[in-house]
């Protein structure tokens, strides 16, 4: 069957259009944005060849109010020197032998003294000594006032942000002093016993920290009744702290896990 011509444009004859679409176009080339070509040209030799950062001075100062340790003694150092103002109530300065500690120390950086946060007021690396100053509240609160020239004394530097905390948070502020009751060894450990004041006791709990003589230890009982408490070392721990070296009787200063304080604090909502 022959098709004509006629008939082919007549099949391509486009049809009426419905009444719900327009016989204009909606979108034009002026309707439509033109696409935005980004570039990206990297600066290679900017990326690799940079200028460092600014990094900070060496050791720079602590400051006394900021500084934390970990109850991890350092170093067992010893004091060459106690002196007074001469006047009642007039605070000491103290001058102590030691060597790890004076590592990286600047004037002003704080160092604990048998837990007690000092500022070094001077240091000598030739002779391996520094000073530090001692307030008449600190020789009230603490059992720093009791030392004598010979004496050993637990060291340990502020803690910085790459050190690794093994023991717990220590402030270094000394909340009273306690007593040693007693010290039975067992196999190579240490027991010892500290009669410590009816008021921290709210704070000492089984398994929790206490800082002794800045030394981080877990303490093992509690007695309520007779204002102790228990904690054991073993014998490394006793060759690195000065703990072991005293005696039944002395004194020992004592620093409460700050938690137990937030926490009463937070409960009273004070």
């Amino acid at each position: 069957m022959a098709i004509s011509s006629r008939s082919i444009f007549s099949l391509a004859k486009p049809s009426k259009i419905p009444p719900f679409m327009s016989a204009h176009p909606i979108f034009t080339s002026r309707t439509i944005p033109q696409k935005t070509q980004l570039r990206f040209h990297p600066n290679l030799h900017s990326l690799f060849n940079s200028p460092k950062p600014i990094s900070p001075p060496p050791n720079p100062r602590r400051s006394h109010a900021r500084s934390l340790f970990t109850g991890i003694v350092e170093e067992i150092g010893e004091v060459k020197q106690l002196g007074g103002g001469g006047g009642e109530g007039d605070g000491f300065s103290m001058r102590i032998a030691a060597k790890t500690v004076l590592g990286g120390v600047n004037l002003g950086d704080s160092i604990a003294v048998n837990g007690t946060c000092l500022t070094v007021t001077d240091f000598d690396h030739a002779a391996s000594e520094f000073s530090v100053g001692l307030s008449p509240e600190t020789l009230r609160r603490t059992s720093l006032g009791e030392l004598a020239p010979g004496k050993p004394v637990n060291l340990e530097r502020a803690l910085t942000p790459t050190t690794r905390m093994g023991g717990h948070f220590v402030q270094g502020h000394v909340d009273s002093t306690g007593e040693i009751v007693s010290m039975v060894p067992e196999g190579d450990s240490l027991w010892v016993k500290v009669r410590a004041p009816k008021e921290l006791m709210r704070f000492v709990v089984p398994k929790g920290f206490i800082a002794v003589d800045g030394t981080s230890l877990t303490i093992v009982s509690v007695d309520d009744e007779d204002s102790c408490f228990d904690f054991m070392m073993v014998e490394y721990t006793q060759r690195k702290v000065v703990i072991a070296m005293k005696k039944v009787g002395e004194k020992v200063n004592l620093e409460v896990d700050i938690l137990g304080k937030y926490v009463e604090r937070l409960i009273k909502g004070g």
